[in-house]
């Protein structure tokens, strides 16, 4: 069942992007992990598909070449895979939704945590090279480093929650951030905190220490 209590929705632009299939594979895991959550974005989503299928219902047709077939299965099997749209499924059992369960091959215990410091862990996910994905595991009343972004960051809380400048973001929630966006994300004190998060530009850290890791741990 999907969790009423969601707050913080996808934008309409993401959600149009990931019907159209142009969003990277990363931006793409995260949607369809939050869609699976949440009833709201899954009818906004629905809607965009619907109106992308009338759409194609009334273009004109064109005539084809005789090779067009076997160029058209040559172009797919060349492509990105960060073309492609990661399909969502209902809710099940475990802290990772369906869609994110799939893609890592089981539940927390398929998960192989690297530390990054100070109790966090992060597990860097398999995408296209146009966008990031991880796993940030933040143990109860701790923080991430405080920074700013160079581009757009999705982060989907799975378990816990945590609070910055901006809000408090509990499991179903996404905070959509970008350039104007300077924060210090803390786990709440009750519980240890999972996120997915996609970046597509690394993060900007505001102290030194972060900054001199950041080109080994991939942020």
């Amino acid at each position: 069942m999907s969790d009423t209590k969601i707050e913080h929705h996808l934008t309409p632009e993401l959600l149009m992007a990931y019907s159209a299939g142009t969003l990277p594979e990363a931006f793409g895991l995260v949607v369809a992990t939050h869609v699976s959550m949440c009833d709201s974005c899954r009818a906004e989503l629905d809607s965009f598909d619907a109106v992308g299928g009338c759409m194609m219902e009334e273009a004109g047709f064109v005539e084809m070449s005789k090779d067009s077939l076997a160029a058209t299965i040559a172009m797919i099997s060349a492509s990105d895979t960060s073309e492609k749209r990661t399909a969502f499924a209902p809710a099940v059992p475990g802290v990772l939704p369906a869609p994110l369960k799939d893609y890592v091959g089981g539940d927390l215990e398929a998960i192989k945590w690297r530390s990054i410091g100070m109790g966090v862990k992060q597990a860097i996910l398999p995408t296209g090279s146009d966008a990031t994905a991880r796993l940030l595991y933040i143990p109860a009343g701790a923080a991430v480093p405080d920074h700013g972004h160079r581009g757009t960051e999705l982060t989907l809380v799975l378990q816990g929650a945590f609070e910055d400048e901006q809000d408090r973001f509990a499991r179903g929630d996404v905070e959509v951030a970008n350039e104007d966006l300077n924060h210090t994300p803390i786990a709440d004190i009750g519980e240890d905190c999972i996120c997915l998060a996609a970046t597509d530009a690394p993060l900007v850290f505001n102290s030194l220490i972060p900054r001199l890791a950041q080109r080994f741990l991939r942020i």
